[in-house]
């Protein structure tokens, strides 16, 4: 298999993965900050794919970097098949998520005008910050999935 930005247990693969967690994790921050965002769907699933995709980042991040460490390497079909299958997976969840939530609030803030309503005053901007972190991580996943997929191709 080639060696590519961003391949299971290099330096570029680790920074990835912490990158992808990092942002998911500043996604339900921002979210669970805001008042009120467990009454609509759309935010709930935003934060359920985020919780998955931490995980899933935080458990190949350290995959990666024991890896480094003892200098084993990842790059073999079964393995990286799974991490295809789980990269795939979490960026069509993480992009379904932050999409949805993304037309909630551009309904609720440009046609409804619940964000500058004084009877009905949403949090938009955390929304929109959440939502936001959220199509980065998803952005970050795109260059997992297809860098894996790539590496899949080549074996």
């Amino acid at each position: 298999m080639k060696d590519m930005f961003g391949s299971p247990g290099s330096v570029s693969g680790l920074m990835l993965r912490i990158g992808q967690c990092l942002c998911a994790a500043a996604s339900i921050g921002w979210m669970v900050s805001a008042s009120g965002f467990s009454n609509y769907t759309a935010f709930c699933y935003l934060i359920a794919s985020m919780g998955l995709q931490v995980l899933w980042s935080f458990g190949l991040a350290c995959l990666d970097f024991y890896a480094l460490r003892i200098k084993k390497d990842l790059q073999n079909a079964v393995l990286v098949s799974l991490f295809v299958v789980g990269d795939w997976v979490t960026a069509t969840l993480s992009l379904a998520a932050a999409c949805s939530s993304a037309g909630i609030v551009v309904l609720y803030a440009r046609d409804l005008h619940f964000c500058t309503n004084t009877k009905m005053h949403l949090p938009c901007t955390r929304f929109e910050i959440s939502i936001a972190m959220a199509f980065i991580t998803w952005f970050f996943i795109a260059i997992s999935s297809h860098v894996m997929f790539w590496l899949l191709a080549s074996a």
